[in-house]
Formats: structure tokens, sequence, C-alpha cells
């Protein structure tokens, strides 16, 4: 693969909302397991390979939907409780035909910071939606504060030193979407350039 044909990938790849997916067309199985063998080739310190997947398809969308509402309702305090994030948390997972949850699982022990295990597991995701964005397939990336809490964890069969870090939608765009288009700021405010001791 070329550096042309590399940039244009990673300039290409944009979120794409369950809401824009394609919910009857499936994803099949060949293709999911490709993707997620390519996430896997992520760089991890002391190859410890940290991350976690578990995929929610066909049915297992709606029992995702209905845990998700759950877990919502135990752990979300009184005064910040709003009925359209619950209602949204019902309906995303029966909008995209697949959705992995993705976690980092403490594998190196205290020798490599748990920093590096969860950059591990982001470059992981990157993979992922890159390779989705190459087979044509949208991915959207979630990360609600209920991930973090010990009935989602016992629920993925988690340890308490492990964490979610997300859950990646994925699924065909919905025929004549239009492309989504995004743009960067100018490489001149985040890069500093040093030639000099």
């Amino acid at each position: 693969m070329s550096l042309p044909d590399t940039t244009a990938l990673i300039r290409s790849r944009r979120t794409l909302k369950p809401a824009d997916m394609d919910s009857l067309r499936p994803v099949e199985r060949p293709l999911l397991e490709m993707l997620l063998e390519n996430a896997t080739w992520a760089p991890s310190h002391g190859l410890t390979e940290p991350w976690k997947f578990v995929v929610f398809q066909d049915e297992a969308r709606a029992a995702l939907a209905a845990k998700l509402q759950e877990v919502y309702r135990v752990v979300t305090a009184e005064g910040e409780f709003r009925e359209d994030k619950l209602i949204k948390m019902g309906q995303n997972p029966l909008l995209a035909p697949v959705i992995v949850a993705v976690s980092m699982e403490r594998r190196g022990g205290a020798k490599i910071p748990e920093l590096e295990e969860i950059e591990a597991v982001a470059c992981a995701v990157q993979n992922l939606m890159l390779s989705a964005t190459a087979a044509g397939l949208g991915s959207f990336w979630s990360s609600p504060p209920l991930l973090e809490s010990t009935p989602w964890k016992v629920y993925l069969g988690l340890r308490e030193e492990d964490r979610c870090l997300g859950l990646i939608y994925l699924g065909w765009p919905k025929e004549g979407r239009p492309a989504p288009v995004s743009s960067r700021r100018p490489l001149s405010q985040c890069v500093e350039w040093k030639s000099e001791a």
C-alpha cells in the first residue's frame, strides 16, 4: 500500500452514527473477524495485547440495549438522570447491525503502566475503525460514563482493574446517505519544530 493510499484511508475515516447505518444489512462474520484480527496488530508494551472484544449481533443487540438502560438507571445520580439518554441507550444498539464492546484487560501487572495498556487498546480501536472504513463500513465510538461502573464490568466479565473503553458501532451506511465530511486545524497549530539543541 502506498503512502497516498494510506493517507486517503486515514483522512476518509469518519464517524457514522447508528441512526445513519442500515440496521437490516448484516455484517458477515468473516469480515468482522478480519476487522478484529487487524485490531489485534496494534502495538503493546511487552506484547501484553491487553484488548478484549465482545461482539453483539442479531438478538444480542436487544439484550445489550436493555443492559445499558438497566445500568444507566442504577448508576446515574437522580439529578443527572436524563430520560432522552435512557431512550437513546435503548435505541442505538438496534440501529447498528454490530456493536463491539472494547475493553482493556490488565496483563502486564505493575511493570506496565495502566496508561500504556489503555493507549494500546486505543491503537487497536484505530486499526478496527480504519479497517471498517476500508471495507466500506461506518463506525461510531461511544463511551458513556456507565462503562466505568461495576455493574457494567460484571456484565462483560471484567475484573476491577480492567476498563471498558467504549462501544464501537459498525454498519453499512444507509442507501443514499451523503458521505460525511470533516476538516482538521492547520498543522502549524499543533506542531512545534525543533532543529537545534
